[in-house]
């Protein structure tokens, strides 16, 4: 991935995720004082129960999304892609952070730091409801998690999975069959024999380290039960 300007990303971020969907203004002032920051494979941008911080937007690359309840350990549940912010959890509850944000390749991410928020809200209480809009709009993709994994035949399981990761984008998806295992809650064994199966039906390409994904509306249709059994 070559290097990537802050106006270049500015760009970016002002046409993916959520900030095209609030007012010009307040998109102008959050990328005005939003830092630019660069990701190494494998970093970890922020782990559970970091101290309290602020927001990041994801402009290039890709990262891991893992999450827990209290008490457990943060698991993988999807691949962010451009455009996607998070991080909302500490300026509306001030508890440490709830997950895991971790790059899987060289990735460029925006940054607004806590104490910038807080200063945009003080000025303009409508930043709360900006900001609860981001939270909302990652709840629909944790429902999107919630209804792939409540099909009962893992194939279609991982079918699902393997389908919702193509948003990051025409580049493989750069997980393992243990990564998709625990994303789809299936064994190694059932994983090795889903990509099996949709690699000889022209669905998907594979290799140990990544997937990519040629039809993905094949792999939708069999997902929600559409396709050959």
């Amino acid at each position: 991935m070559g290097h990537i300007t802050k106006a270049q990303a500015d760009q970016i971020m002002s046409e993916r995720g959520w900030l095209p969907v609030l007012p010009e203004a307040f998109r102008r002032d959050v990328l005005r004082q939003a830092t630019l920051l660069h990701f190494a494979p494998n970093e970890a941008v922020f782990r559970s129960n970091d101290p309290i911080g602020g927001v990041y937007g994801l402009v290039a690359g890709t990262l891991s999304v893992s999450i827990a309840p209290a008490g457990a350990t943060p698991r993988l549940i999807l691949l962010g892609r451009p455009g996607y912010w998070t991080g909302e959890g500490c300026f509306l509850t001030r508890q440490p952070r709830r997950g895991e944000l971790r790059a899987v390749v060289d990735t460029t991410m925006l940054q607004l730091p806590l104490n910038v928020l807080d200063q945009m809200a003080a000025r303009d209480p409508e930043v709360v409801r900006y900001v609860s809009l981001m939270l909302m709009m990652n709840v629909e993709l944790l429902f999107s998690v919630i209804h792939d994994l409540q099909k009962p035949e893992a194939d279609r399981r991982i079918a699902s999975a393997l389908q919702r990761m193509t948003w990051i984008g025409e580049v493989p998806i750069p997980l393992t069959q243990s990564d998709i295992g625990i994303m789809t809650n299936a064994s190694r064994k059932q994983v090795n024999a889903a990509i099996k199966r949709f690699s000889e039906a022209g669905w998907l390409t594979s290799t140990y380290r990544s997937i990519h994904v040629v039809d993905p509306a094949a792999l939708r249709h069999f997902a929600e039960g559409d396709g050959a059994d």
